[in-house]
């Protein structure tokens, strides 16, 4: 149909003309079935149909939001008045040759009174939604014409944020991976990071993914702020007296940890005042120090009352330490100050053929999921803005209502304030935001207004209809009505990452590329019975071992090594200045006697910093004191040759020589 407009007169395709002009909207009187110039059905306007209207120098284009007959015919034959509601969305320049060639959205030179109006052809089509399209990426088609591609301004769409919103089963997961996969496509040294809280993104980015789980995580207790460090090890706000016991001494902790790294006489220590560090800080310290600090504080006190708050927090301590699941945070046998290789592994920097970044939440005990979803938002903001925006971040914040609720009671306050940063700042310094949810009744609205761009996906909900509809501007409020309405891989599309608001089909992913959130197959599954006895034995043990992290650590050992500034070389000895101190509660409950005038040794677990110690019994108020556990330095023979191990067999080579020369004991 498009095609043959192309080559027909404006006036032979006129379905109307203009009686009423009202700011961005208009009123067309339709040309009904006694009008000789009616064309057939599939050339009257539908309701999302672009329509275009000329004038001495622009071509004004319009979406159709209503369709009316004010007074219906009693009979058939009968005339009648057949109106339609157009909201004016911008319009095509002319150049000399009266073709049209830029599109502009918002309109500056509106239509008069009497003007005809017309379906727009495929070569206005393609002007209004292609326009600059080096610049932009194809995500579907657009439901008018299925031959326009519906692209999107990825500049504009990320810059100003975005969000995905739809009723559950719509197709959200899809309809992320879609965007991304898009984005990454033409974008390969992109720098996304995805929260996914059903572990079901890592088969749609399988080739350019780095998935980090409970099992492969290292994110150390020490980039906690001071707030989300009480969230953990406090928990419940009416206990103020251990928070204030944590302020106090965090930042002694992390004063005595700078000096025991410079590794000088205790009379030069004390250049190290605790007031050069604030309780939040970016800096390692030691459990076993702050367990110290606490046993110390106790021992002052003579009243019994005033030890209960020192007691409740040494034993929250000692929980979360030999707790498996907090492993990735609390399980790392040594400290080291490794914060530029996780930067490097969450943002990619390299990115190394991954651009994305899947953080998978299941298995994170439930008590602390904000904890760890506000120390990724907060090190997303703090990374771009300390970067000066040469790394430009988006963050991808899925089940977003969960982290930021409408309900002021709800949710971790500090996360909330993260994700709102970064809503409202983050532009500024290359941190972009996408919010995914089927309930944005329940997001927070300040957030949910930041986003420009909206893919709003089928909703059936009134309120959440309403939040949607307060984010659009009216010229394209029409297309609301559609929500309820909507098949499966279509979306109202509006905002600054789209042209213009437009009713899409989005494209079909391959299968290798859909995301793991299929529904269940309930008849198909109940047809038989399980009979396998030992079937609720296996389920039971992966039950019970999914708090156990995996036993591959090479790259705990490998972000330890560059911690460490090991090279690889087989005979050279770890520094013992650098940080890679012990801070575990069970770290010498095994080892075996010495002899008397045995000079000390320094141990050093094997474990990486994201996996768990096993079966911990020992306090860690009874931890060897640092200081005691440190070895000197043996002397290296001189004629050892230094070497770099280079490729991947040295690799391999150099993470087992690490583990040999981290577990064997001095002298």
């Amino acid at each position: 149909m498009n095609n043959q407009l192309d080559s027909v007169r404006p006036s032979e395709t006129s379905i109307g003309r203009i009686v009423s002009v009202n700011g961005s909207k208009a009123i067309v009187l339709l040309d009904n079935t006694s009008d000789p110039r009616t064309r057939e059905s599939t050339e009257r306007p539908d309701m999302g149909t672009l329509i275009a209207i000329d004038t001495p120098t622009t071509l004004v284009l319009a979406t159709v939001s209503a369709l009316s007959v004010p007074v219906p015919s009693q009979r058939d034959g009968d005339g009648e008045v057949w109106i339609a509601e157009i909201g004016l969305v911008g319009e095509l320049t002319k150049d000399k040759n009266d073709k049209h060639t830029q599109f502009n959205r918002g309109v500056t030179v509106y239509p008069a009174l009497g003007d005809r109006v017309r379906l727009a052809s495929k070569s206005e089509l393609e002007n209004a939604f292609c326009n600059g399209s080096s610049q932009m990426v194809r995500v579907g088609s657009i439901r008018q014409d299925s031959s326009i591609p519906a692209m999107l301004r990825v500049d504009e769409l990320l810059g100003k944020h975005f969000a995905i919103l739809g009723t559950t089963g719509t197709g959200k997961s899809c309809t992320t991976a879609l965007i991304l996969r898009s984005i990454l496509e033409k974008n390969p040294a992109a720098h996304v990071v995805l929260l996914d809280p059903h572990n079901e993104y890592a088969t749609a980015f399988a080739e350019w993914a780095e998935v980090i789980s409970p099992r492969n995580m290292h994110l150390p207790y020490w980039l906690l702020t001071f707030e989300e460090i009480v969230e953990v090890l406090v928990g419940d706000g009416e206990h103020k007296t251990e928070a204030d016991v944590l302020q106090e001494l965090i930042p002694v902790a992390k004063s005595r940890y700078a000096n025991n790294r410079l590794g000088d006489t205790a009379k030069s220590r004390r250049t190290f005042d605790p007031a050069r560090f604030t309780v939040d800080t970016p800096v390692p310290y030691r459990i076993s120090d702050l367990v110290s600090l606490i046993d110390e504080r106790m021992g002052r006190l003579e009243n019994k009352r005033d030890l209960t708050p020192y007691r409740n927090l040494k034993h929250r301590i000692e929980t979360v330490s030999q707790d498996a699941r907090y492993a990735f945070m609390f399980g790392s046998l040594t400290v080291y100050d490794g914060m530029a290789k996780v930067l490097g592994r969450i943002f990619r920097v390299p990115v190394n053929n991954k651009p994305i970044t899947i953080l998978e939440l299941t298995g994170i005990p439930s008590e602390i999921v904000n904890v760890v979803v506000s120390v990724l938002c907060r090190l997303t903001f703090d990374f771009a803005l300390w970067s000066e925006g040469q790394v430009p971040v988006t963050l991808v914040c899925e089940e977003a209502h969960r982290y930021v609720p409408a309900n002021a009671s709800l949710g971790f306050e500090p996360c909330k304030r993260a994700i709102a940063k970064i809503a409202k700042e983050g532009r500024k310094y290359g941190a972009s935001l996408c919010i995914v949810t089927q309930r944005p009744a329940e997001i927070d609205p300040t957030i949910l207004s930041q986003c420009n761009t909206v893919f709003a996906l089928r909703m059936s909900n009134d309120r959440d209809q309403e939040i949607v509809a307060s984010a659009v501007a009216d010229t394209g409020a029409g297309l609301l009505e559609f929500l309820p309405a909507l098949g499966q891989r279509e979306a109202i599309a509006f905002g600054d990452g789209m042209s213009l608001p437009v009713r899409i089909r989005f494209d079909e992913l391959p299968r290798h590329a859909l995301p793991r959130s299929s529904t269940a197959r309930f008849t198909e599954r109940w047809q038989k019975s399980l009979g396998d006895d030992g079937f609720l034995d296996r389920i039971v043990e992966r039950w019970r071992m999914s708090g156990i992290p995996s036993g591959d650590n090479s790259h705990g050992l490998s972000m330890m090594a560059d911690a460490l500034g090991l090279t690889g070389s087989p005979n050279s000895e770890p520094d013992v200045t650098e940080p890679a101190l012990s801070d575990s509660p069970v770290e010498r409950q095994a080892a075996p006697p010495r002899p008397q005038n045995a000079a000390p040794r320094r141990e050093v677990s094997s474990q990486s910093p994201g996996t768990a110690p096993h079966a911990p019994s020992q306090s860690p108020g009874n931890i060897v004191p640092p200081t005691a556990a440190r070895a000197p330095r043996a002397a290296a023979p001189a004629s050892a040759p230094k070497t770099r191990s280079e490729g991947p067999m040295a690799t391999a080579v150099s993470l087992r020589s690490l583990r040999d020369r981290l577990t064997r004991p001095h002298g």
